[in-house]
């Protein structure tokens, strides 16, 4: 204890610390220890922030974690497989009979996706140089190819055993491994989506698709 002008006793020393025994004010740092730095805003709740503090905190949390953006060749090696894909798509619908505009063959529909598809992969080729929006292939990307050998196999089955079993399996694969779903939920939607799918284009429409019945 040290002795205040007029004769009160306060805590401390001299040389400016507490004394032994003292207790150190309330939220002060023990001496020589250093707190770890925390930004504000991360404090604050999110419905406090204002708009552009909380689109700054969910771009953030966003970004936790992502697979580090792609390089050049990258995007050209997609852009490649992109047109590609697309051109095995035109060949297959050829094959299927593409027909003509007012009566179309089952390859129509195939063709029209075809070629858009082409129309993006060399969109995304022509801007491979400029584009910082892709990531690198991770584990994830696994899926992805997943998803694109089921579709190609859908399209080589189907004018050999007709489209309900393809399309059947395909959307099973999809909804079940890709998609997380249960089992019952998984068949019942697949088999559901494959008996309106007959019923409205070939029932209704008469779109000539190859089937089994």
């Amino acid at each position: 204890m040290i002795s205040a002008p007029g004769g009160a006793h306060v805590p401390g020393s001299s040389g400016g610390h507490p004394a032994a025994g003292a207790t150190p004010p309330a939220g002060a740092q023990p001496h020589g220890s250093t707190a770890a730095p925390v930004s504000p805003i991360d404090e604050i709740p999110l419905e406090e922030l204002s708009l552009e503090e909380a689109i700054h905190r969910v771009e953030e949390l966003e970004h936790e974690g992502r697979p580090p953006l792609a390089g050049t060749l990258s995007n050209i090696l997609t852009a490649v497989a992109v047109v590609v894909l697309g051109v095995g798509t035109l060949i297959g619908s050829a094959e299927l009979g593409i027909g003509t505009a007012s009566k179309p063959g089952p390859g129509t529909w195939p063709m029209l996706v075809s070629i858009v598809t082409i129309l993006l992969g060399v969109g995304l080729l022509v801007v491979a140089r400029r584009s910082h929006d892709g990531e690198r292939f991770a584990k994830a990307s696994g899926l992805v190819l997943v998803g694109l050998v089921t579709m190609i196999v859908f399209v080589v089955a189907l004018p050999i055993i007709g489209f309900e079993i393809p399309a059947a399996l395909l959307c099973l694969v999809w909804l079940r491994f890709l998609g997380r779903e249960g089992w019952r939920l998984s068949i019942i939607l697949s088999l559901a989506l494959v008996a309106a799918f007959y019923l409205i284009f070939v029932g209704a429409l008469s779109v000539p698709i190859p089937h089994l019945f």
